[in-house]
Order: C-alpha cells, then sequence, then structure tokens
C-alpha cells in the first residue's frame, strides 16, 4: 500500500510539474504569436485551467515533503509525547477539514458532469474536464492527511518532519521561514 500511496503523490507532483511546464510554453507561445500579429484565442483559458490543476495536484506532494508552510515555534519546543499528541489534534483537525473539501469538490464537479456545464471563453469544452484536477488534487491531500495521521497514530515520524530534518541534515536550510 506504501508504494501505491507514494506513486499516486508522485505521480501528481509530477503532473503538476508538468502543468507549469505547459504554462510557461502557452505564454511564450502567446507571446510569440502576438509578435507575429497571428490570433492567441484560448490561451488564457488554458493558462487557468492549467494553474489550477498545478496547484491542486501539487498538494498531497507538497505536504508529504514537508514543503507546506507549518507554524512550528510551539511544536517544536514540546517533549516528544506532547509534540506526537500534538501532531495527532492537527491531522486530525487537517483531516476533517481536507474531508470537507474532498467531498464538496468531488460532488462540484459530478454536478458540472451531470448538468452538461460547458466552459465559458474561448475554448469551450465540457467544464468538468478542466475540473477534475481539482477533485483529484483535494481527495489525494485528504488521502495523504489520513495517511500521516495513521502513522503518526503508529508511532512513526510524520514525513513532513522526516523530510525537514534531512533537509536540515544536508545544510539546506532553503524552506524553512
Amino acid at each position: 500500500m506504501r508504494r501505491i500511496l507514494d506513486f499516486l503523490y508522485d505521480a501528481a507532483g509530477y503532473l503538476a510539474a508538468f502543468f507549469v511546464f505547459a504554462i510557461f510554453v502557452a505564454m511564450i507561445a502567446q507571446t510569440v504569436l502576438r509578435e507575429l500579429s497571428l490570433p492567441t484565442g484560448g490561451t488564457d483559458d488554458l493558462v487557468s485551467w492549467l494553474c489550477a490543476g498545478a496547484f491542486f495536484l501539487a498538494l498531497a506532494h507538497s505536504f508529504r515533503h514537508g514543503d507546506f508552510v507549518r507554524v512550528t515555534l510551539l511544536i517544536e519546543r514540546l517533549g516528544s509525547g506532547a509534540r506526537r499528541g500534538l501532531e495527532v489534534v492537527a491531522l486530525a483537525i487537517a483531516a476533517v477539514f481536507t474531508g470537507y473539501l474532498a467531498w464538496w469538490a468531488v460532488r462540484y464537479v459530478y454536478e458540472s458532469w451531470q448538468y452538461k456545464e460547458m466552459s465559458q471563453g474561448v475554448i469551450i469544452v465540457p467544464i468538468w474536464i478542466p475540473q477534475l484536477s481539482f477533485s483529484v488534487g483535494a481527495l489525494l491531500l485528504f488521502i495523504a492527511v489520513i495517511d500521516e495521521l495513521v502513522a503518526v497514530l503508529r508511532g512513526a515520524k510524520p514525513s513532513y518532519v522526516v523530510a525537514q530534518e534531512e533537509r536540515h541534515a544536508r545544510g539546506d536550510f532553503t524552506e524553512d521561514y
């Protein structure tokens, strides 16, 4: 199960990175086309969908690798038992909120599909297609939070803490705020 989950998180992260690269390509293409006085219709639609996809698909991967902004002033000063307890509480709260987000994201996309909503812009497609990244990203984040909660309940360190410790061991403090 661990391999499957890690594969899902990494695959979503790679897809998000591809979307960021696709944004770059679309923006450069739009610039070149404008300089050549050629039409650039639909580029804004495409870029907005890619931005949303890049954001939501990167959530689970970023969470697991410790790239979320976390306020650790209190938790770092606690002993291991109290820290573990606070991690469990924080992850439980996060699970409730991400579960709520995932539920409504899936429902929102489902309703777009059910009512056959179309995008409004130059590129006309069923809107549920670009919205899929929203629901998939929200679901993956929920799964990642539950995954971490189960790991902490079993006594393991959260993966985001391990990732931060590994960066610090290499002398990399760039992710610290």
